[in-house]
């Protein structure tokens, strides 16, 4: 059986990533073009930036969840092997689903972060008369949400196999024991 602790502890960093990812979504930055006091330069000004705040929180959060995962799993390519049957091709598969959409959920949650951190300054209006206030498109963070998601099942059912492939490898899930008896 997987250890309780850690699929509970992956699970709750998981959900505080898609909170974070989906609150980031609903708070991303929106501009206006404003004119100076002398009309001479147009500018952006945006309202808030913590959905920066946020994607950045969700993107430390899953991949603490991953992290926690790979070093309990050993990354699945380290230590004994696993016995071979059904449990250990599906914790491949999942073991790839997993990194799959965690690099995807990486992916969107900076590229979101960094777009929405960015703002537009000054231009001139003599030479750039088509001001945009350029922001993170919507559904970035959205996405990122959704593979969260993804990564959170892929995980979670990845740990559940792997515990079910060592165990009937006869290796306990969390690494071997220290030998204690004496050599003669």
């Amino acid at each position: 059986m997987a250890s309780k602790l850690i699929l509970a502890l992956v699970f709750l960093f998981d959900v505080i990533a898609f909170g974070l990812a989906v609150a980031a979504e609903q708070r991303r930055s929106t501009g206006k073009v404003v004119e100076d006091s002398e009309d001479t330069y147009n500018y952006c000004v945006y309202d808030s930036d913590i959905a920066t705040g946020y994607g950045v929180g969700a993107l430390l959060f899953l991949l603490l969840s991953q992290a926690i995962l790979m070093v309990v799993s050993k990354c699945f390519c380290f230590g004994r092997s696993l016995g071979p049957g059904g449990p250990r091709a599906c914790a491949l598969l999942l073991f790839l689903l997993s990194w799959l959409t965690f690099i995807i959920a990486e992916a969107c949650l900076l590229a979101g972060s960094v777009r929405n951190a960015h703002h537009t300054r000054y231009r001139n209006m003599f030479f750039d008369g088509n001001l945009s206030c350029e922001t993170v498109r919507k559904g970035v963070f959205g996405a990122g949400a959704a593979f969260v998601f993804f990564t959170a099942v892929f995980s979670e059912l990845y740990y559940v196999f792997y515990a079910k492939a060592a165990r009937d490898s006869g290796t306990p899930p969390l690494g071997g024991s220290v030998g204690m008896s004496s050599y003669h």
